[in-house]
C-alpha cells in the first residue's frame, strides 16, 4: 500500500504507532490494519508484514483493494482471547442439537508473537465453550481462510482464529 487519503501510507501509519516506531517492522503486529470493501458487510484484518522507506510504502499479509475503508488498529489482549470464545461459541451454534466431537482450531501465528505467554489461554476460552467432551486440536498458520458468517464466501483472516468442528450424527 502506497497511499491513505493522499498521505503516504507509512508515514501516516508511523504518525499513529508513536514510541513503537522504532522498533518497526516488529511492533506492526501490535497495531493491525482493518479494512472493508464498498462490497462487503464486515471489516477483514491485515497484518503488516514490512515497510519500505523508501517509497513509504507497506506491505500486507493478504489484499488491499484500492478504494478500501481503513481503520488503525491497536491490540488489545484481553479480545484476542475473547475472540477464540467467540469463534468458539459461533462455532457452537451451528452444533445446536449435538456437541462438537472434535475441534479444529487454527489461530494466526501473529497472534502467538502478540500474546507470548497466554497462547494457552485461547484455547481454554475456547474448550471452556465446547466443554471436556470436545477433542480440540490445532495449530498456528499465516493467515486463516474462513467465512466470517455462515453461508458467506471464504476470505483471508490474518491475526484471527478459526475453529473448524466435526460432530458424528
Amino acid at each position: 500500500m502506497y497511499e491513505i487519503d493522499g498521505k503516504k501510507a507509512l508515514d501516516l501509519y508511523k504518525e499513529y504507532l508513536g514510541p513503537y516506531v522504532d522498533e518497526l517492522p516488529g511492533s506492526a503486529l501490535l497495531f493491525p490494519i482493518s479494512l472493508r470493501t464498498s462490497d462487503a458487510d464486515k471489516n477483514l484484518v491485515r497484518t503488516i508484514l514490512n515497510v519500505n522507506e523508501e517509497d513509504g510504502s507497506m506491505i500486507f499479509a493478504g489484499n488491499m483493494p484500492e478504494g478500501s475503508r481503513l481503520r488503525l488498529m491497536k491490540v488489545n489482549f484481553e479480545k484476542v482471547i475473547n475472540g477464540s470464545s467467540i469463534a468458539a461459541t459461533n462455532t457452537s451454534l451451528m452444533h445446536k442439537d449435538h456437541k462438537a466431537e472434535l475441534a479444529i482450531l487454527i489461530s494466526c501465528v501473529g497472534r502467538k508473537l502478540i500474546l507470548q505467554d497466554r497462547t494457552s489461554e485461547e484455547v481454554q476460552a475456547a474448550q471452556k465453550v465446547f466443554g471436556n467432551n470436545t477433542a480440540i486440536t490445532g495449530f498456528y498458520s499465516y493467515g486463516e481462510l474462513s467465512p466470517f458468517n455462515p453461508g458467506s464466501n471464504c476470505e483471508l483472516h490474518n491475526q484471527t482464529m478459526t475453529i473448524t468442528t466435526f460432530t458424528e450424527l
